[in-house]
């Protein structure tokens, strides 16, 4: 009775009548008698079956006590006995104890029974098995073709233990990420189950289910549904409704809606096996601890990070309780929780977890690469890149011991790699690395795997961060067209897809384009996510995004505000993509001239990052700089370079020296001595920030084009007419070779070449060019601000042709933009109000004249050094009149 009642999963009923069966057993037989050792066995049996190993270590040492005393040492008795305490030590994550027992069994069979006995074949693959869970898997499989090789010979070809036989040599392969030899041994074995057992028997289902296993890690999701459901439909036939196997086909199937980004279904489903669990298993069994870390992992997809958290520390709590101290299992639930936790406690478990696999793991298993692998991706998140490669590195020596060469594992080592180095600006490792990743998964998995268009992803990054807009617009519509193939509709991978495109767009000032692909990504998201989910905010933020590009400000704010109501609800308050998010507010308001609102943001922005990051790390670098640009923008030159430095100082410290966020802070510098005046300092950090440049992209990069225009306004005030025109036609020449000829970018770069011929005579040649920029800017929404200067250098055009009505249009136009964006007290009003004195100086309206010039004496004594030129030059007017 009680084997009948084990069979059927009914274990709490099979130990009653065990233990009955005992107690007969201990008051009518001797102390050593062999049925003891049989019902001791048994019991342990029981227990391991629900997870309580310490106890059925207990009863099968128990029963090896007695076997060890009543048999010779070579009965297959005694062999069974190691085997069972090895079975244990193995789903313990014991293995070199497992091993170590399994070879104890091995030997009494070796010397007690003939060579091609099935027992044999069954060590062979238990120690196959023990092999297997150590990650060394050519040992593995050799040990499981020695059991295939007897099993062939003593069994008829339609034997199920033939087909048990191809199953796990399959399951091998599959570790290997050799999938489609992982098929044809599945195939193989459910072919000969299909054959010799009926249509609604349970080793069936567990075929259907290992072939849908494959189909999953192959990335053919509807396959992998396919095979999963087959398999659910025959166990829901042969087995009772609470039976554990049941329990684990609601897992499979809800594992493949989590893939296919489905997630309510995926919760559905886990939530059934769960309800067969909780009756079947204690509620400190495994696999319950299992079942909450999987619903933690769905809800970490759906960006519900404190429900992810919750369970995930459900099922750490089990584990802590059900395992030992050193389980595989328990290194994976911590580094689980490490995952969704901020920095600091990331690295905590991460590293916890990595300390448990230290104890229990050999040196090169390849848990133990996945170990430093999380551990260099939260240092990668944290921006601490040289940590970050480090950890990757040591992680990928291990697989690269360990793994086959084209092994899956093995191409995400790389790609993590290439991920680091593009963060560190070195773009050539970067593309190396992930094209290394992308050859190793187009010769391992199928066209359409999403791996592959992770692969085409990635490289469309880089040449994105490269300014190379045509070659990432190629790599992200390969990844787009895999991922249009292998997932269905709504999956939120499609929606990443098309936001990727998008952002290509905005960077080549297309921003029509731009929007309608990120309408297509907020279309699917609003369909597969909940309402507050981060993936929606992400939306809205990038419309707002392509709005403030457009200058359309009212626009870019209404949908930050969207994103800024989910992000609030949906994110614990210092979490880094809150502080971008405030980040982005502060780039609108700065962009509207708004300084006090935007400084306000960057600091919300800054406050956040300082919490939340090392001191040294590059997005407390940016956020510095972005307070700097702010006070830049309003005048306050001091301040800005106070938060320049700054931000340099992390920069020079935490990246190498030829990253381009290290030319940006010379950039930032040049900016601001530009402003106040000091040329010679605005030009060396110029010939710095271009110094770096060269040697981080090639020629052509629009990253130059930046430097080229600062380069030429820097000439320009100093009266080096020639090199100023020189160095902006080089930016010219860049931007029509890489952005659309209507860009807002071209129209101020237009602008700035007019003004140039405009100071060396030429009136005429650069109203060809004022006009350039003015058609631009009529047929395209550009930035307010950068509209003024444009107005204002047409005026002055006008002015010195001696058109004075004209000028005063453009001047008044200049004037009240900048007038409603900037403070009462810019020096951008008072380069207006000079310009415009000088024209009322010409039209002999001397009190207008007198009125303007005070004003820009005014501020400029204020806001610039007292030896800036343009104080100067206000006061030489002023003189004049």
């Amino acid at each position: 009775m009680g084997e009948l009642y084990r069979n059927i999963g009914e274990y709490s009923k099979a130990l009653d009548f065990y233990e009955k069966s005992y107690q007969i057993r201990e008051k009518s037989l001797p102390p050593n008698h062999p049925d003891l050792a049989t019902s001791y066995n048994s019991i342990g049996g029981v227990y391991y079956c629900i997870s309580e190993y310490s106890k059925a270590l207990e009863f099968f040492e128990k029963s090896h006590q007695i076997r060890e005393k009543s048999l010779p040492s070579n009965h297959p008795n005694l062999a069974q006995s190691y085997n069972n305490i090895a079975l244990v030590y193995n789903t313990m994550g014991d293995y070199p104890k497992a091993l170590e027992f399994y070879k104890k069994s091995h030997k009494i069979y070796d010397k007690a029974l003939p060579p091609n006995h099935p027992n044999f074949a069954t060590s062979y693959n238990n120690i196959g098995l023990t092999y297997n869970n150590m990650g060394d898997y050519s040992k593995a499989l050799e040990f499981y073709e020695k059991s295939h090789q007897i099993t062939e010979k003593a069994l008829p070809p339609n034997h199920p233990n033939l087909a048990q036989s191809y199953n796990n040599i399959g399951g091998v392969y599959n570790n290997m990420g050799d999938y489609s030899k992982a098929l044809e041994f599945c195939e193989k074995s459910h072919e000969i189950i299909e054959k010799s057992l009926s249509p609604n028997l349970p080793d069936l289902a567990t075929s259907y289910n290992n072939i849908g296993f494959v189909y999953n890690n192959m990335g053919d999701y509807s396959k992998a549904l396919e095979f999963y459901e087959n398999s659910h439909q025959i166990r829901e036939k042969a087995l009772p409704s609470n039976h554990p196997d049941l329990a684990q086909s609601y897992n499979n199937i809800g594992g493949v809606y989590q893939n296919m980004g489905d997630y309510s279904k995926a919760i559905e489903f886990y939530e059934r096996s769960h309800q067969i669990k909780e009756i079947a298993l204690p509620p400190n069994h495994p696999d319950v601890a299992t079942f909450y870390n999987n619903i933690g992992g769905v809800y970490n997809n759906m960006g519900d990070y404190s429900k992810a958290l919750e369970f995930h520390g459900k099922s750490n709590k089990i584990f802590q309780k059900s395992v030992s101290s050193n389980h595989p299992d328990l290194a994976t639930s911590y580094n689980n929780i490490g995952l969704v936790y901020d920095y600091s406690k990331a690295l905590e478990f991460c590293e916890k977890s990595h300390a448990v696999r230290e104890k229990a793991l050999p040196p090169n298993h390849t848990d133990m690469a996945q170990s430093y692998n999380s551990i260099g991706l939260v240092y990668s998140d944290m921006g601490d890149y040289s940590k970050a490669l480090e950890f990757y590195e040591k992680s990928h020596k291990i697989y690269d011991k360990a793994l086959p060469p084209n092994h899956p594992d093995l191409a995400l080592s790389y790609n993590n790699i290439g991920g680091v180095y593009n963060n560190m600006g070195d773009y050539s490792k970067a593309l190396e690395f992930y094209e290394k990743s992308r050859q190793m998964r187009e010769k391992t998995l199928p066209s359409n795997h999403p791996n592959l268009a992770t692969s085409c992803n990635n490289i469309g990054g880089v040449y994105g961060d490269m300014g190379d807009y045509s070659k990432a617009l190629e790599f992200y519509e390969k990844s787009h067209k895999i991922y249009d193939k292998a997932m269905p509709p709504n999956h939120p991978d499609l929606a990443i897809s098309y936001n990727n495109i998008g952002g290509v767009y905005v960077d080549m000032g297309d921003y029509l384009k731009a929007l309608e692909f990120y309408e297509k990504s907020y279309q699917i998201r609003e369909k597969a996510l909940p309402p507050n989910h981060p993936g929606l905010a992400i939306s809205y933020d990038n419309i707002g995004k392509v709005y403030d590009n457009m200058g359309d400000y009212s626009k870019a704010l209404e949908f930050y505000e969207k994103a800024q109501q989910i992000y609030e609800k949906a994110l614990p308050p210092n979490h880094p993509d809150l502080a971008l998010f405030y980040n982005n507010i502060g780039g609108v308001y700065n962009n509207m001239g708004d300084y006090l609102e935007a400084l306000e943001f960057y600091e919300k922005s800054h406050e956040i990052t300082e919490k939340s990051l090392s001191p040294n790390l590059p997005d407390l670098a940016t956020s510095y700089n972005n307070i700097g640009v702010t006070y830049n923008n309003m005048g306050d030159y001091s301040k800005a370079l106070e938060f320049f430095e700054k931000s340099y100082q992390i920069r020079e410290k935490a990246l190498p020296p030829n990253h381009p966020h290290v030319a940006g802070s010379h950039l930032s510098f040049a900016v601001c001595y530009e402003r106040m005046g000091d040329y010679a300092a605005a030009l060396k950090a110029l010939q710095n920030a271009f110094q770096i440049q060269q040697q981080a992209f090639q020629e052509g990069n629009p990253a130059f084009a930046s430097t080229y225009s600062w380069l030429g306004r820097v000439y320009r005030s100093m009266k080096d007419y020639s090199n100023a025109l020189d160095n902006f036609e080089k930016c010219l020449a860049i931007y029509l070779k890489t952005l659309p000829e209507n860009h807002p970018y071209l129209a101020l770069t237009y602008s700035n070449i007019g003004d140039v011929h405009r100071l060396m005579g030429n009136y005429e040649k650069a109203l060809t060019f004022h006009q350039k920029a003015l058609n631009i800017q009529e047929n395209v929404q550009c930035n307010p601000l950068e509209c003024a200067t444009i107005y204002i250098n047409l005026g002055e055009n006008y002015r010195e042709m001696k058109d004075y009505s004209t000028a005063l249009t453009y001047y008044q136009k200049g004037l009240e933009i900048r007038e409603k964006k900037l403070p009462k007290n810019h020096p951008d009003l008072a380069v207006v109000y000079h310009n415009m004195a000088k024209l009322y100086l010409a039209t002999r309206k001397y009190s207008m004249a007198m009125k303007n010039i005070q004003q820009a004496v005014e501020i400029a004594q204020e806001k610039l050094p007292s030896n800036h030129p343009h104080l100067l030059e206000y006061k030489e007017t002023f003189e004049k009149i």
